[in-house]
């Protein structure tokens, strides 16, 4: 009897303990949740006990936020207007009148060999006539003139062509050596008329120019923007934490724990990353939406960022606005708080 007693008690031992443990979590869990609630309350309240400085610290980061997006942007469009430039340059040959297509066709296998040629197309001096009517459809005085005679005389002036379409507009050293060393290129090309190798050129340069230019002076105006909000989300910091020294000293008498004594002025930086997330990305997107037919006016390319704004991942900008704001606010905070509460 001794012996199933000792069981049934330690039987019993076994489901108090239990019974202890589910109340301790459920406890636990309430505490942690009810800390939470009072640090967001703590927080929002000192956002708003501050709220000069606290609007001023949003401002600042809200600027930070759309110069990096601007410079993003104008990284994107003028990399791809002059990609969009580059892929619509073509090499014009010219060759001699009246060339014919079976030599034409010779001149484009020889010259499709090289690597670097994406296409070729060959057009003759009739197709070029045809060409020369349908430009000029609307002109009744040319196209009074343009009697059996004229037509012949012209088609045996005008010089048969060669489009060629490359991968690198920046290296044409083996397509100008074929052009220029190969007997039949030699042979059958127009010596009145150079080839274009260099239209647009000097264009794209500029673009290219810009893009990178764009980069680089938009990096460092954000990260002076950026050193900019910190040192106001510090300042703020470090006012809140001065003006509420006899808070944090009767706290820590209280046992009040380090997580709980900081994370209210974490909640208040972290409100100003999410006001100043929201006010840029809201700002950016209709910026972009005024500028965006102005800018495609000019044939700068836009398409890619339209694509993106006016799609569902709308919702992913905004929260990529808001988590870099939140990553600010934290980074000042904490760095404030390690500074000027490195004691608790």
């Amino acid at each position: 009897m001794d012996k199933n007693d000792a069981v049934k008690d330690k039987v019993k031992l076994k489901r108090t303990a239990k019974k202890s443990l589910k109340v301790m979590r459920k406890t636990r869990k309430k505490n942690i949740v009810r800390e939470r609630a009072r640090i967001i309350k703590y927080g929002t309240s000192g956002f708003s006990r501050n709220i000069w400085l606290s609007s001023a610290a949003t401002v600042v980061m809200a600027i930070t936020l759309i110069i990096l997006f601007v410079t993003i942007v104008a990284s994107v469009i003028l990399t791809n207007t002059a990609e969009m430039m580059k892929d619509k340059i073509d090499i014009t040959i010219y060759l001699k009148p009246n060339t014919s297509e079976t030599v034409l066709q010779e001149l484009s296998d020889t010259i499709g060999a090289d690597k670097n040629v994406k296409s070729v197309e060959t057009s003759t001096s009739e197709v070029e006539y045809e060409k020369f009517l349908a430009e000029n459809a609307d002109s009744e005085e040319v196209i009074n003139i343009l009697d059996d005679e004229m037509k012949q005389l012209m088609i045996d002036k005008m010089q048969a062509t060669m489009r060629i379409k490359v991968y690198d507009v920046d290296n044409l050293d083996s397509i100008k050596a074929i052009v220029e060393e190969n007997d039949l290129f030699v042979k059958n090309t127009d010596k009145e008329k150079a080839p274009t190798y260099d239209v647009n050129r000097a264009e794209i340069a500029t673009i290219t120019s810009w893009a990178r230019i764009a980069r680089t002076g938009g990096i460092i105006l954000a990260a002076v923007f950026l050193v900019i909000s910190i040192l106001i989300i510090f300042s703020t910091i470090r006012m809140a934490i001065f003006s509420r020294r006899e808070e944090i000293y009767m706290m820590k008498l209280v046992g009040a724990d380090k997580s709980f004594i900081r994370g209210p002025f974490l909640v208040e930086a972290e409100i100003c990353g999410i006001i100043a997330g929201v006010v840029a990305g809201t700002v950016s997107y209709f910026g972009f939406e005024f500028l965006s037919p102005r800018l495609a006016g000019y044939g700068i390319n836009v398409e890619q960022i339209n694509n993106v704004l006016e799609s569902n991942k709308l919702i992913l900008v905004y929260l990529a606005f808001i988590v870099i704001g939140i990553l600010i606010g934290r980074i000042s905070a904490r760095f404030a708080i390690s500074k000027y509460l490195h004691k608790t």
